[in-house]
């Protein structure tokens, strides 16, 4: 794995990767399983979505936290606020698109 921005964020990269590869492994197998099968429903897939977003708050959230305020703590320090929010202006994240209303994808 590599390392953070800030060598003391580091053990927190690394426990947040370990958390979260875990999760998104649980969250895929069963999408992957049943991604020839046309049994579920839009509402089943939803509710699948907002489950897993529950576990992945109660597993890696707060690891996620405290990992996210230590790298922005060393960007404050290393003076590299001002590049970011210039480059915010240059290359805006932009909303993906909303997903097909007939449902087909």
């Amino acid at each position: 794995m590599a390392h953070s921005l800030s060598p003391e964020c580091t053990p927190l990269k690394h426990e947040y990767d370990a958390c979260f590869n875990t999760w998104f492994e649980g969250y895929l197998e069963p999408a992957i399983a049943n991604a020839n099968t046309n049994g579920h429903s839009q509402s089943q897939r939803i509710q699948y979505s907002k489950l897993k977003k529950e576990e992945y708050d109660r597993k890696c959230g707060s690891i996620w936290a405290k990992y996210k305020d230590c790298v922005q703590k060393a960007v404050t320090e290393r003076g590299l606020g001002e590049l970011l929010s210039q480059a915010r202006q240059e290359n805006p994240l932009r909303e993906p698109p909303p997903p097909d209303a007939s449902g087909s994808s």
